[in-house]
């Protein structure tokens, strides 16, 4: 399954109008928000039919999955949108990360759980929040909204310390924009050890700028985000990968996907590809394979790429910071 779909569950009372373009979407928030009325509407409708007073529109068929036959029900399912409720036990089960792997499917899931067994990115991590569109009706729309951003900051990073969430051929690269900097860049080895990698250095007057992968990063930004309120000076840089900022920098020859760039959901198959981050990764790969000179490797980052054209290309592409020596 892949591309956007539009979804709109409405009754009488409310509506819920929302794009889903990812594999995974999470939907968080306190109790009362929104997210168990959305599913039960879904879950109405499809038992009920227009008799449940609830309209479901989607290019693509919306599923519910809460059954003790869960398993069996998912393998079954095919090219749909299954919306799951944090309530059932398997949402957090190794099983459960298994099989939304494999999958051709999308999945919704509202939870307020880390979900660290599936790759999903802080840009498909929602909230709602009440509209007054129709409000002349006295009909609550219920929009959903981005939880977390791209890039956090108020004015330009001048950082004295950078961590990277990676540590093979985005480490080197980020190592070598600090060192013509001069400064120090080290790896957390792992998303999940960033924040015991800031704590670490905090004597850096608390400049530290941290460089992630957000294709991947979600089941981690709650926590990341929650330490940046408590520590000042921490800043967040998270692209899609490390492999789409060399892909959007355009510069490598005979190389030109900004096509796919513009829309990733309508060239990534969900079963193939569990996450974005991947398929920028053999994007890439496959685009220099032929290339002697500029073949990409994930393990270690050929000449080429830390040439001086490329490096001044991501100095000015990863905008407000400042990559100037000291």
């Amino acid at each position: 399954m892949k591309g956007a779909h539009r979804i709109i569950v409405e009754t009488s009372k409310i509506k819920y109008d929302f794009v889903i373009k990812r594999n995974i979407t999470i939907l968080t928030g306190n109790s009362g928000s929104g997210k168990t009325l959305l599913i039960d509407y879904i879950r109405e409708y499809r038992r009920y039919g227009i008799d449940s007073g609830v309209s479901v529109s989607c290019d693509c068929d919306c599923r519910t999955l809460d059954d003790e036959n869960w398993e069996r029900q998912l393998q079954e399912i095919s090219d749909s949108i299954i919306f799951i409720d944090e309530g059932n036990r398997f949402l957090l089960s190794r099983r459960f990360a298994e099989l939304v792997k494999a999958s051709d499917n999308y999945f919704v899931l509202a939870t307020r759980e880390k979900l660290p067994a599936i790759p999903y990115s802080i840009n498909e991590i929602y909230g709602f929040r009440k509209s007054g569109k129709y409000a002349e009706t006295k009909q609550k729309y219920n929009e959903i909204y981005h939880l977390y951003g791209e890039f956090s900051t108020e004015h330009d990073i001048d950082p004295k310390l950078v961590i990277t969430e990676d540590s093979n051929s985005g480490y080197e690269f980020y190592k070598e924009l600090s060192r013509q900097k001069s400064i120090n860049c080290i790896s957390a080895n792992g998303k999940s050890n960033i924040i015991k990698k800031i704590q670490e250095n905090l004597e850096y007057n608390k400049n530290i700028l941290v460089i992630a992968d957000g294709a991947a990063l979600g089941s981690e930004i709650k926590d990341i985000s929650e330490y940046m309120k408590v520590e000042d000076g921490i800043v967040l840089y998270a692209p899609e990968s490390f492999e789409w900022m060399l892909l959007s920098l355009n510069i490598i020859p005979n190389v030109n996907v900004m096509s796919v760039l513009g829309h990733p959901e309508d060239y990534i198959e969900s079963s193939e590809y569990v996450s974005w981050e991947r398929f920028f990764t053999h994007l890439l790969i496959e685009k220099t394979r032929d290339n002697k000179i500029w073949v990409y490797s994930k393990k270690r980052l050929g000449k080429p790429y830390l040439s001086a054209k490329v490096i001044s290309s991501a100095k000015k592409f990863m905008k407000y910071i400042d990559w100037n020596a000291n």
